[in-house]
């Protein structure tokens, strides 16, 4: 059976309600050279050799021992978060063994008490006698994490497996570690992962974690209208109706074993405000988990909800004419939150995601945020009693703030300056030389979702890791890492990037591009099994591939938000008479089917959640939108059975992805139910379905083009990975570009070349042009920013040995032609070049000029 009829009977299935909901297997891939991130769900023993080793065979740590589990001691008086460490062990440890061990919580009287053999015994640096002892004893040796941040070790001595932190989190994190090595992974709720039983687990370890590479990591929900709010309020939290506090214990708990140690709550008008239910912050400092927030939400005040600013009360969100109202509240949230870990954001923006109101100068928009930073810094001294230099806080330049920012913002030293994407994945600018040398360093706002022009894209997670990595790379070494930021929309289904980041965040430098680019096949290894290790890369390419020069939620080639003159559905650019179009359903559906003949039947609903519906969703949108082109073609052609096939089969898609939705609701027996609710005509269409021409009279007929494309001409494309020379420095990366493949010239963060030097570092290909005496060279590049003010992307261009032709690819955010790139992740760039007369064989050399440029595609026409 195929996939197309296969997704039409699961249709047929949803509407007679008999749709089978099998229980899922997820698990997590461990990290790549981090072995506490180890996950044993698959095996009996998996392990980083020598560091932290899960056995079944006497050896080590006897925590389990067939019969008998091993003793969990922490101290009384430890952070709430190693207390509840303590206890997600314990339980975790049932779920591995069936026995639940023994907690001892110990009051100071008796922590000099030694605890029963053998014994787990957790604690924080100057928090617990035991841990204490057994240093001054010198059973434990803690020099390398004492007066780190969020380090942790794991040690056998005796009779006692040691877990020993810097400070709460770092233990928490070595907690969880272990955790994880037993088998429970970070997702086992959020994605339903079953934990394998052990007949026996024996512990080998000697590890001590290295500090994370950046200090502050944590996601942002956003964007939650049809997701995460309507999922907490009609079904896990349905008694509150809202994302509050039971939903928050879950998603703290995901970061807590993610090692992520940040959360920017849901903020939209549709939720509830964090600080509306006075358990939400509870809740997150018994995580361990810091507050922070949006660019938008100044001092932690959601503006954006009527309870904490309402303007028919509370007057304009304007500093100027409405200062002291303003302080007043943000005085009023610092009063009942600032007792708790919070990272505060500085300065301020419109009424949620909107500039600056009032019709106020450019020039004095610099001065009146200067004074609003500082009013800020003051209200952060009285509510807090320390320097507001030694205060955690942020300033984003996100949108207007940009521009007010390099207009010449002087924002305090100690600050730290958080540079963001232009929300589709490319990093607008990080920091100069200068603003490298900031007490405060950066950081980075990242998103794998986003609402707002000229697209959102909140339906998929289609972010290619090596661009993601890419991106994130030329942040960090450029001093960006302080504080990172993820937009995560709902959480699900963007489990994949999620990990991905905070794998990334959590040590970076155990990545690089082609590592970046295998980490997510890897991690669905570790889950379905090695053997699918290379099926996972293969569709994962392709699935990501396809995404890269259309998003699925792109193809109804809309311009919504701020463009009318583009609004509305529109048929595609990939023309059925090159065959292109074909080629693209036809790779779509190849790793449909694929996902789907490999499903496991032990794992459905995490393989569903995590491959199947991602892969079978992306693909019938595409068919859905493709056949209606195509339906349109041939009833202007009047062939009406082609016509009447591909509305068929257009409609079929639509109904496809219906059933695929109700399947992901339905799933766990309703527990994801409400998750899956995609926006319908809200602001973009491409959820909906497309005009088809449809003539009942006639009968139906598959179109010969889709067997027989009319081929027309194409440019020459030239392969990349063959160059005829290439300099030192530049490279080919895969998992970037149309054709999964760039070169790159230069990394971001060299030194600026002189494009129009022969002697600039250089990449050349042959190619072949009798008869003409001059060519045009296309050049598709990847559509990235100059890496800050002052900077370009140029680039020289010059065939067989010719003066060297500039060319830049220069653009002006949210103009119709960045809009064009961001949409299709391509700017071209196009030169015509003369050639040597006579020759029939040319060299074609690209050099240097800003470093970082990175080419998809050379054509020849």
């Amino acid at each position: 059976m195929n996939v197309d009829s296969k997704l039409s009977r699961i249709w047929c299935v949803a509407i007679t309600r008999h749709i089978l909901v099998l229980c899922a297997v997820f698990s997590v891939l461990p990290a790549w050279s981090d072995p506490s991130r180890v996950s044993g769900s698959r095996a009996q023993a998996q392990s980083v050799p020598g560091q932290l080793r899960i056995l079944d065979r006497p050896g080590g740590f006897p925590l389990f021992t067939g019969t008998e589990v091993a003793t969990i001691c922490v101290a009384h008086d430890e952070p709430i978060v190693v207390h509840k460490a303590a206890q997600l062990l314990r339980d975790d440890i049932c779920r591995v063994t069936g026995i639940q061990p023994r907690l001892l919580m110990p009051q100071p009287a008796a922590q000099d008490t030694l605890p029963p053999s053998p014994a787990i015994v957790v604690g924080t640096l100057g928090h617990s006698p035991l841990i204490d002892e057994a240093v001054a004893c010198h059973r434990l040796d803690v020099t390398a994490i004492r007066g780190g941040w969020e380090q942790f070790l794991i040690k056998k001595a005796a009779d006692r497996l040691y877990i020993v932190g810097s400070d709460r989190r770092g233990t928490a994190y070595g907690v969880l570690s272990l955790s994880e090595a037993l088998g429970v992974s970070p997702w086992y709720w959020w994605a339903d992962v079953p934990v394998a039983r052990r007949k026996t687990a024996y512990v080998e370890a000697d590890f001590t974690s290295r500090q994370p590479s950046v200090k502050y990591r944590g996601i942002f929900i956003n964007d939650e209208d049809w997701g995460l709010k309507p999922w907490a309020a009609t079904n896990y939290e349905r008694q509150l109706g809202d994302i509050g506090p039971k939903t928050y214990a879950r998603v703290c708990e995901l970061l807590l074993r993610l090692k992520a140690n940040m959360l920017a709550p849901a903020m939209h008008p549709c939720t509830g405000a964090f600080y509306a239910h006075p358990d939400n912050k509870l809740v997150a400092d018994s995580f361990g988990i810091i507050i922070t927030t949006s660019h938008c939400e100044p001092l932690l005040l959601n503006n954006a909800a009527k309870s904490e600013w309402n303007s028919e009360t509370d007057g304009e969100w304007n500093y100027e004419t409405n200062g002291e109202a303003i302080c007043r509240k943000w005085d009023s949230r610092l009063s009942e939150a600032a007792r708790f870990e919070n990272i505060y954001t500085v300065a301020m923006r419109g009424l949620h995601d909107t500039g600056l109101q009032g019709n106020i100068p450019r020039a004095r928009r610099v001065s009146l945020l200067e004074e609003v930073v500082a009013s800020q810094r003051r209200l952060l001294e009285k509510h807090t009693g320390r320097p507001a230099a030694d205060i955690p806080q942020i300033f984003v330049p996100y949108k207007e703030t940009m521009d007010i920012y390099e207009d010449g913002l002087q924002v305090p030293d100690d600050v730290t300056l958080v540079w963001v994407d232009d929300n589709y994945g490319y990093m607008k600018r990080v920091a100069s030389p200068q603003e490298q040398q900031r007490k405060g360093r950066s950081g980075v706002y990242y998103h794998l979702s986003y609402l707002g022009a000229p697209h959102d894209y909140l339906w998929l997670n289609t972010t290619p890791p090596a661009l993601m990595y890419e991106e994130l790379k030329k942040a960090y070494e450029t001093g960006a890492d302080r504080y990172w930021l993820l937009n995560v929309g709902d959480i699900k289904p963007m489990e994949l990037g999620i990990q991905t980041f905070m794998d990334m965040a959590w040590n970076f430098e155990a990545f690089d591009h082609n590592r970046a680019n295998t980490h997510q096949a890897r991690f669905l290894a570790g889950i379905f099994g090695a053997r699918l290790e290379p099926d996972f890369q293969r569709m994962l390419d392709t699935y990501y591939r396809l995404a890269w020069s259309r998003k699925p939620e792109f193809m109804g080639y809309e311009y919504q938000w701020d463009d009318r003159q583009h609004s509305g559905l529109h048929d595609t650019e990939f023309s059925f008479a090159t065959g292109e179009a074909q080629q693209r359903l036809s790779d779509y559906r190849e790793i449909a089917e694929t996902v789907m003949h490999l499903a496991p039947t032990s794992a459905r609903d995490a393989y569903f959640q995590l491959m199947e519906y991602p892969i079978c969703a992306a693909y019938q949108m595409n068919r859905k939108f493709l056949m209606a082109q195509l339906n349109h073609e041939l009833a202007a052609q009047l062939d009406a059975e082609g016509a009447n096939w591909t509305a068929r089969q257009s409609a079929l898609a639509y109904d496809s992805i219906q059933a695929l939705n109700n399947r992901y609701n339905r799933q766990c027996n309703g527990k994801w139910n409400a998750m899956m609710m995609l926006p319908t005509g809200w602001c973009s269409l491409y959820q909906t379905m497309p005009p088809v021409t449809l003539n009942p009279y006639e009968g139906e007929a598959v179109p010969a083009i889709l067997a027989s494309p009319r081929r027309a001409p194409l440019p020459h494309i030239l392969d990349l990975t063959t160059p005829t020379e290439m300099s030192d420095g530049i490279r080919i990366i895969h998992g970037i570009g149309r054709d999964w493949k760039v070169v790159q010239l230069l990394s971001p963060t060299d030194s600026v070349q002189d494009a129009t030097s022969p002697q600039s570092p250089h990449v050349s290909y042959t190619f072949s042009a009798a008869g003409r005496d001059s060519v045009c060279v296309l050049l598709s590049v990847v559509p990235t920013w100059p890496l800050f003010k002052g900077r370009g992307n140029k680039l020289g261009i010059a065939i067989d040995g010719g003066k060297p032709q500039l060319a830049d690819n220069l653009f002006t955010e949210y103009s119709r032609h960045w809009k064009d790139q961001v949409m299709r992740n391509e700017a071209t760039l196009r030169l015509r070049l003369p050639l040597e007369a006579g020759k029939t064989n040319h060299t074609v050399t690209l050099f240097t000029g800003d470093p970082g440029v990175m080419i998809q595609r050379i054509a020849i026409e």
